[in-house]
């Protein structure tokens, strides 16, 4: 195993931050527009994590909107236009998140994120949240041509922070994440406070938290171990 501390990626919505309220109220918002009833928060669970488009279409889907291609391109223009003003009115980091980021930056973990939020919001959000300048970088859906579950968009991740694509760890809360790193033959640590429609032990990440004060302890039992990088 290298010498060098694995570099730790996460997931963004429903990993690091509680997005929920903000990324529904602004799907509820292209709703009344339409003339359509909100969809309540809890329904993040279902639609989060395959990016904004993709939630934007289930949403309509269920709120049984019908719309052309040309329609959805049009309120999806509206839909990021309206988030991005929006995107921390209520959006929270999850308790114990930066604690734990400082305690893994003091012991030499470099970091690192992997989300299909598009860059652009991604990028505003940790800003937003006073984190952005703790990770060696930030990848969206939109940074390269392949998003999760592909395991590139995790690798291209990892080499774009200067770690070994070989040498990382995936902090995640949904099925797409756990899959991500399946894909990429790294170890991942699941969150239980986030967005998986699918209980997510089931889904048997290496270790599963239910704290932020956890993290640290995962992630050097991880680390330790050379089976997980191989």
């Amino acid at each position: 195993m290298s010498k060098k501390r694995p570099t730790v990626v996460f997931d963004l919505d429903g990993t690091l931050a509680h997005t929920a309220p903000d990324i529904m109220a602004t799907l509820n918002a292209i709703l009344a527009s339409l003339g359509h009833h909100p969809l309540p928060v809890d329904r993040a669970v279902s639609l989060v994590g395959a990016g904004a488009r993709a939630l934007l279409a289930e949403g309509l889907k269920s709120a049984n909107v019908a719309v052309s291609t040309r329609e959805l391109d049009h309120l999806f223009e509206r839909f990021l236009s309206h988030y991005e003003t929006h995107i921390a009115d209520e959006t929270r980091l999850y308790p114990g998140a930066l604690m734990a980021l400082d305690r893994l930056s003091e012991e030499g973990f470099p970091l690192a994120v992997c989300t299909n939020k598009m860059v652009r919001h991604s990028k505003l959000l940790l800003e937003k949240l006073g984190i952005e300048h703790r990770f060696n970088a930030i990848c969206g859906r939109d940074s390269f041509p392949y998003f999760k579950p592909d395991a590139r968009h995790l690798t291209m991740t990892i080499a774009q922070s200067g770690g070994d694509e070989g040498h990382a760890i995936m902090v995640g809360d949904s099925r797409t994440d756990i899959d991500t790193a399946r894909n990429a033959k790294l170890p991942v640590i699941g969150v239980t406070f986030g967005y998986s429609d699918t209980p997510i032990h089931t889904l048997n990440p290496n270790i599963l938290i239910d704290h932020y004060d956890h993290l640290y302890e995962a992630v050097v039992k991880l680390s330790v171990d050379p089976l997980h990088f191989q």
